[in-house]
């Protein structure tokens, strides 16, 4: 493949191309019969460029500029396709299930927008060769040439008339999409969105390059730290310094990984090469879309000789939408990220937020509008798994010395990430149960009700208690009740000119909070609420990716009893992650261990998130401009001067970092900076959706009342082996001094969903 680093420009390999490449692939996919969908992208995509071809060909009064055009989108296009290939025949070698990281809009405008993005680069890189200096997208193209690339790279049209139907299904349920949902602005909230932007992005070129991409770059007078020398420097200390929250459980931790899956999932890059070399990602150490690998300083025990760690770029949208004439071509230019799952807390974890999946999930031959489950293994209560995932075998790790029959595969639920930690998996399969008993009682007092329905309203309810437990137990101890009611505050109703879109700081930077308190240790207690006798607590790592703990060591009810009866790790200044996460962090699609710390980071700098000062003024705080002043917000003075000998100013400072170490409010589990993003996510979340369970005709004032009594605690009751817990489920307690006996636990009456056939259709 020829590169920018030959002879040939972009306008003579267009021309070249012209004759061959266009030709040959439409050539090559003549025949149209069991075409994937990409195969499809692409055939049109060379049609498309055929057909311009020929028109400019044929065009004498065609600029030069219009032809350079053309051919960057060409080569753009077969550079991402080839790299593209290069993945899926890796993948398919090596057997993998990619799920944890996998995008899931179709293979069109998701392709589209990398060809889009590299088309931008191949244009700059030629007019800043022959004009000798840097050139900015924005100031080399105007807006229509810039949709003229978008519409030639496969991108959808800038254009979405909104097209949303009313009455029946559309008033009462959602979309699985989250589409319409708010009717004057469709995409607010749906999946496979861009996430919003609060502030406006910075990137090191204006438009794409992340922050450290050049490493000569200045700011505010100092250079960047690489990011794993502020793990290496920050994050870690010696474990004497771990700390027991006194107040919360675990449970409390992982409720919170579990919520920040249903709102956001922003997916890496469709390739795994380098678009420009074709090298692949996980053997390079050069920067070159999609790779921008973490740099390991010299000596780093942890990853031995090793000079760098892989890091896909996530994978960036098309242009943003809207009518032509009200965006700037500066905001169609600057590298959004995407939000694939739903910015509505609907509990898209169990149902999905596509209509493929939703119908992967779902048990079609049932009549009570059941979800799918298990036909190999049941827990020791004749109590369902999650189901398998269909491509075997798939990359979830298995107990050692099992033969091929014997695998226990990866389970597949709403979210693709349900394998990554054994307690994820269990509140995911906790809430599978839950949505089948409610359904299953649901059919029992209205028999009348087709499977649709029962579905449907099964999927309301169930979304409606994530929504409480998620704003009524779960964000109030984030926040501390006085900044919860300060941000948040009481319910005022559905405001349709907000948008709830999660916002790319609050997806990227606030709500990765958690990671500082996770524990390096998943217990698991017995009936008493013990060390278990057959069932050993394990260390963190060995929780990754391993649904057979779940079928042959006990099911759930360890697993669930350990998050209820042990203490949360308490985030503090002197120990900020533990060795776990920063040291033996799995991640299925690199063969090697990762530093979690170090990819919090980067993918903040990939996102182009502004630094931590501009983001305390977004807030209504003032600006730190010096070590003093920074020691106000953060008491430990020996924290300060490493981060001041690392970044310099404060201006620099990582927001995810800043956040972390900023002193918590009274009452809260984080400080100012991060209960203010995270607070006004969660308001926007709630006054934004049409669904809010608390609205007024969503549902009846009895129904209202049934579901406030109802809790996690329940919930765990009604679908796992324990008999006993907490009230509060978030909060830890002495066993069995602070547990209560299940059948003591209100519980949701759905009497209240009793419907009169005979009213109905009066």
């Amino acid at each position: 493949m020829t590169t920018l680093s030959q002879k040939e420009t972009p306008h003579q390999r267009g021309m070249r191309l012209n004759s061959e490449s266009l030709h040959k692939g439409l050539h090559r996919e003549k025949h149209t019969a069991g075409m994937s969908n990409s195969t499809i992208w692409q055939l049109l995509c060379y049609v498309l460029l055929l057909c311009w071809s020929t028109y400019a060909t044929g065009t004498s009064k065609q600029s030069k500029s219009e032809s350079l055009l053309m051919s960057s989108v060409q080569e753009s296009l077969q550079m991402v396709n080839s790299a593209l290939k290069q993945t899926q025949n890796g993948e398919k070698h090596a057997e993998m299930f990619v799920f944890s990281r996998q995008a899931t809009a179709g293979p069109g405008p998701i392709a589209a927008a990398e060809v889009f993005h590299l088309t931008l680069f191949l244009l700059k890189d030629e007019a800043s060769r022959t004009q000798k200096q840097s050139v900015s997208a924005s100031e080399l193209l105007s807006m229509e040439k810039v949709a003229l690339i978008a519409n030639l790279s496969g991108c959808p049209p800038l254009a979405h008339p909104a097209n949303c139907p009313r009455g029946g299904y559309s008033e009462k349920y959602r979309t699985i999409s989250g589409v319409c949902n708010n009717r004057n602005n469709p995409l607010w909230g749906a999946a496979n969105s861009v996430l919003a932007r609060w502030l406006p992005a910075e990137y090191e070129d204006g438009e794409s390059q992340p922050k450290g991409w050049n490493n000569e770059q200045y700011y505010s007078g100092f250079l960047l730290p690489p990011v794993q020398k502020v793990s290496n420097e920050i994050m870690q200390s010696s474990s004497q310094y771990r700390l027991e929250d006194e107040a919360y459980s675990q449970l409390l931790v992982d409720w919170g990984q579990y919520i920040d899956h249903d709102i956001s999932f922003t997916p890496q890059s469709t390739s795994k090469a380098s678009f420009l070399e074709g090298t692949n990602c996980l053997n390079v150490c050069e920067n070159s879309d999609p790779c921008f690998p973490i740099q390991i300083p010299l000596n780093d025990e942890p990853f031995g000789n090793k000079s760098c760690l892989p890091f896909f770029r996530s994978l960036p949208a098309c242009p943003l939408s809207g009518p032509a004439h009200t965006l700037q071509s500066q905001q169609m230019l600057q590298r959004q990220q995407m939000n694939s799952a739903t910015s509505y807390l609907d509990a898209s974890t169990v149902y999905g937020h596509s209509t493929l999946l939703q119908k992967t999930l779902r048990d079609l031959s049932s009549s009570e509008g059941l979800l799918a489950v298990n036909s190999k293994h049941t827990d020791h209560g004749g109590r369902p798994y999650l189901p398998f995932v269909r491509d075997t075998p798939s990359a979830c790790f298995q107990e050692p010395g099992t033969g091929p029959m014997q695998r226990v595969e990866c389970f597949v639920a709403g979210d693709s990430r349900v394998n990554e930690v054994l307690p994820l998996t269990a509140l995911h399969t906790l809430w599978m149960r839950e949505h089948n008993r409610i359904a299953t009682y649901l059919k029992q007092l209205n028999g009348h009700w087709s499977p649709e329905t029962i579905y449907q309203e099964t999927r309301k309810i169930v979304g409606a208690l994530h929504q409480i437990i998620t704003m009524r137990d779960y964000i109030p101890k984030i926040l501390g009740e006085e900044m919860f009611d300060h941000i948040i505050g009481p319910y005022e109703g559905y405001d349709e000119s907000v948008d709830p879109s999660v916002s790319n700081v609050f997806a990227t930077a606030a709500f990765r909070f958690g990671h500082a308190t996770v524990s390096a240790q998943m217990r698991r207690l017995n009936e008493s609420y013990h060390e278990h006798q057959n069932f050993s607590s394990l260390p963190l790592h060995q929780t990754f990716f391993s649904p057979w703990r779940i079928v042959r060591e006990g099911g759930l009810d360890p697993v669930l009893r350990g998050l209820l009866g042990s203490p949360a790790h308490k985030q503090n200044q002197h120990h900020l992650m533990t060795e776990e996460l920063t040291e033996k962090l799995v991640v299925l699609t690199v063969p090697e261990v990762l530093d979690l710390a170090a990819l919090n980071l980067q993918r903040g700098r990939d996102h182009g998130l502004p630094g931590y000062n501009d983001w305390r003024v977004f807030c209504g705080y003032d600006r730190v401009e010096s070590g003093a002043d920074l020691r106000g917000v953060v008491h430990d003075g020996a924290l300060v001067e490493k981060i001041m000998d690392l970044y310099g100013h404060p201006n620099n400072i990582d927001v995810w970092l800043a956040g972390l170490v900023e002193d918590v409010l009274p009452g809260a589990r984080t400080g100012p900076l991060f209960a203010c993003l995270i607070g006004r996510q969660m308001r926007m979340l709630r006054e934004g959706d049409r669904f809010w369970w608390e609205r007024p005709g969503v549902f009846s004032e009895l129904q209202r009342q049934e579901l406030q009594k109802h809790s996690l605690s329940r919930v765990i009751c009604d679908n796992s082996g324990l008999t006993e817990v907490p009230l509060d489920p978030f909060t830890v307690g002495t066993y069995p001094k602070d547990f209560l006996l299940c059948s003591s636990l209100p519980s949701l009456d759905l009497d209240m969903w009793q419907e009169d056939p005979e009213k109905k259709h009066k």
